[in-house]
C-alpha cells in the first residue's frame, strides 16, 4: 500500500483491484463531448468520527503485524517513527484540490490520531513531490504514488537504491521521508495517495489481506484513513513507545496503550483471522494485477478461490476471492459470475464492517439487473448503496452507483427522476474519474448495460 499500484481495470464499474508490490517498498481513451453539461466537482466534506468496533486484544495482534514486517514478509527488528514535530511540504507541481485535501487529511490525523502533524514552507520531516504520472513509472513501472525514506526528491530515488538507503529495515528513527504523488490523474487517485502514503510514512508499512476495516489491505476497499487505522496512528506515537523498540518490548506495552486509547475495546470478543497463506496473497495479485494475459489471470482467480475455500474462510477474504473470480469470469459465464456475486454478497453483509466492500458487489449485481431490463430489481440492489459510498468518501463508486440508479429509473419510465439523479452523479464522478472525456465514458458504458437503448 505504501507503494500504491496502477491497477488493472477488469470491468470498469469503479473496480478496487490490488496488484503486486515491490518486494521492498512499502506501498496503491477520449469520447465525443456530447451528452450532458458537466457540473461543477464535488468534494467531501468533514465525517462524522466512528468508533473503532473491535476487540484490543485483535488490534494489538494487528499493530505488531503491521509495525513490524515489510509487504514482502520480510521482518523488521525494531519499531521507527518520527519523534518529535511533524512537518510536511508540498513540491513539484500540486494539481488543484490537492492542497486542500492534504489539510483535510492533516486535520485529521491532528484530530483522531493526536499527531502533532502540519504543513510546512520550509524544512520538513515529509516532503510530497507532485510529477508526472510517466515519471513515477521510469521509476517503478507499476505504481501510482509511493513513499521512500532518505531523500526528497524522485531523482534521487535510484541512487538511494544503489547505496542501500531506501531500505526501510536500516532505519534507526524516521527524519527524512520523501512521498511520490502523481499531478495528472483524478482527485479521488490524488487524494488516494495522500491518505494512503501519508499513512505509512509515518506509521506501519505492512499490509494485511485479513483487516476488513483498513488502507492497511491491498484489496484497495477502502480509499481514505478509517477509524482503525487513525487508531493506529495514534497508539504508534503513544508517549510509551519510541523509535528503536523491539517487537517484544512494544507488546509489553500494547494493551494498557490500547485500554487507554480504546477503552470500548476491552471486554469485546477477539475474532482472531487465521493468517493469510502467500499462495493466496500471490494468486489474487496474479488474478488482479497487470502483466498476465486474461486466461492467466482467470487462472490466477480460480486458484485464490479454491485455496479460500480449502483454508475453511467464512471471512471477508473468502468473498473477496467469489468477487475477483466473478469479474474475470463474467463475460464468458454470466450466470457462473451471477453465483459468486451473490456468494459475495452474503459474506459482505453478515458483518457491518464489510458494508461498503457490500456496495461494490451491488453495483455489479445491479449492473446485471440493469442488462436483463430488471430496472426494479436494480434499484432494489441499490437501496442505500449510494449513501454508503458517500459516508465512505469514495468519489467514483458514488458516481458509478447514481448512474446505474439512474439507468434503472429510465426503464422503469421515471424519466425526469432519471435526469435528477444523473445529474447528481456527474459531480460526483468529476471527483472520481477526473477529466470530461472520462466522466462522459462512463456514462456511456453504463448506458450500454440498457437493452432499452441498445435494442437487445
Amino acid at each position: 500500500m505504501g507503494l500504491r499500484l496502477v491497477a488493472l481495470a477488469l470491468l470498469t464499474l469503479s473496480a478496487c483491484a490490488p496488484v503486486a508490490t515491490g518486494p521492498e517498498t512499502p506501498s496503491r481513451a477520449a469520447t465525443t463531448q456530447s451528452g450532458p453539461r458537466m457540473p461543477p466537482m464535488k468534494v467531501f466534506g468533514e465525517a462524522p468520527l466512528r468508533p473503532v468496533t473491535r476487540a484490543n486484544a485483535e488490534i494489538a495482534r494487528d499493530f505488531l503485524d503491521l509495525a513490524f514486517a515489510l509487504e514482502s514478509g520480510r521482518s523488521l527488528q525494531r519499531l521507527t517513527r518520527f519523534e518529535g514535530p511533524i512537518r510536511v511540504r508540498v513540491t513539484g507541481a500540486p494539481p488543484p484540490g490537492m492542497s486542500a485535501e492534504l489539510d483535510r487529511v492533516l486535520a485529521r490525523m491532528r484530530r483522531e490520531a493526536g499527531l502533532d502533524i502540519a504543513r510546512s514552507t520550509g524544512a520538513a520531516g515529509i516532503t510530497i513531490q507532485a510529477v508526472p504520472g510517466a515519471s513515477i513509472r521510469r521509476y517503478l513501472p507499476q505504481a501510482a504514488c509511493f513513499v521512500v525514506p532518505n531523500i526528497t526528491r524522485l531523482s534521487q530515488y535510484s541512487a538511494a537504491r544503489r547505496r542501500n538507503l531506501s531500505d526501510w529495515a536500516g532505519l534507526d528513527e524516521r527524519e527524512t521521508i520523501a512521498i511520490f504523488i502523481p499531478n495528472d490523474v483524478s482527485p479521488q487517485e490524488v487524494r488516494d495517495c495522500l491518505h494512503e502514503e501519508l499513512a505509512q510514512a509515518l506509521g506501519p508499512l505492512n499490509d494485511l489481506y485479513r483487516l476488513p476495516d483498513s488502507v492497511f489491505n491491498d484489496d484497495n476497499i477502502h480509499t481514505v484513513l478509517t477509524p482503525f487505522d487513525m487508531l493506529i496512528l495514534r497508539a504508534y506515537y503513544d508517549p510509551a513507545l519510541h523509535s528503536g523498540m523491539s517487537r517484544d518490548e512494544v507488546a509489553a506495552r500494547l494493551p494498557a496503550i490500547l485500554a487507554r486509547l480504546n477503552p470500548g475495546g476491552e471486554g469485546r470478543p477477539a475474532r482472531f483471522l487465521p493468517e493469510t497463506p502467500r499462495a493466496w496473497t500471490d494468486a489474487i495479485q496474479n488474478a488482479l494485477g497487470p502483466g498476465a494475459s486474461p486466461a492467466a489471470r482467470t487462472r490466477a482467480a480460480g486458484r485464490a478461490l479454491a485455496i479460500a475455500e480449502s483454508e475453511g474462510w467464512t471471512d471477508h477474504r473468502l468473498a473477496f476471492s467469489h468477487y475477483a473470480y466473478a469479474r474475470l469470469t463474467q463475460g464468458r459465464n454470466a450466470e457462473s459470475a451471477l453465483t459468486h456475486y451473490r456468494k459475495a454478497r452474503a459474506i459482505y453483509a453478515a458483518r457491518p464492517e464489510t458494508e461498503i466492500h457490500n456496495a461494490y458487489v451491488a453495483a455489479q449485481l445491479a449492473a446485471h439487473s440493469i442488462a436483463r431490463g430488471d430496472g426494479a430489481g436494480a434499484l432494489r440492489l441499490l437501496r442505500g448503496q449510494p449513501e454508503l459510498a458517500r459516508r465512505y468518501e469514495n468519489g467514483a463508486l458514488l458516481a458509478s452507483l447514481l448512474m446505474l440508479r439512474a439507468e434503472a429509473l429510465d426503464q422503469l419510465g421515471r424519466s425526469a427522476e432519471a435526469r435528477a439523479v444523473r445529474r447528481d452523479s456527474l459531480g460526483w464522478a468529476r471527483f472520481g474519474f477526473g477529466p470530461e472525456w472520462a466522466v462522459r465514458a462512463k456514462l456511456s458504458e453504463i448506458a450500454s448495460l440498457n437493452p432499452q437503448r441498445t435494442g437487445g
